[in-house]
């Protein structure tokens, strides 16, 4: 019993999801928008979702955002230009800037150009951008 009682706490976090999902805004991959989801424990219906702002090599914070639910949890990704975002889940918005990575607000509607949705789903968590307009050109993301 006594060489089992080290993994227990191991055993607890088995099957905890800790995954996240990353929209890339420019083709260099430096400057990016993720949302991260934590799940504490594996009994847990809830997880932790934090806001990860990255412009290198000026920018870089992790926002916590709330424990939200661990699956069909959605956030929309909307963009004003001049790095000036808006983070969206149900009724809860969240907007800051990767100029200087400051949370500018979190009352207010979302604004901006929809860039996309990431979902909390039972196997990962995704991002979706949203359908180009006719003759717009995504930014090309080079290859590892």
């Amino acid at each position: 019993m006594r060489k089992f009682l080290p993994a227990l706490p191991l055993l607890l976090l088995a099957g905890c999801y800790n995954d996240s999902a990353t929209y890339y805004a420019d083709a260099t991959r430096d400057h990016t928008v993720t949302v991260r989801r934590q799940q504490d424990y594996f009994w847990s219906e809830e997880a932790r979702y934090t806001l990860m702002a990255s412009r290198l090599p000026d920018c870089q914070r992790a926002i916590p955002l709330e424990e939200l639910p661990l699956e069909d949890t959605e956030f929309e990704l909307f963009s004003n230009g001049d790095n000036q975002w808006a983070l969206r889940s149900g009724e809860q918005v969240w907007q800051f800037e990767t100029q200087t990575c400051a949370l500018t607000g979190t009352a207010g509607a979302a604004s901006g150009q929809k860039i996309g949705v990431y979902h909390a789903g039972s196997d990962a968590m995704l991002f979706q951008e949203e359908a180009q307009p006719a003759g717009a050109q995504p930014a090309e993301v080079p290859a590892n």
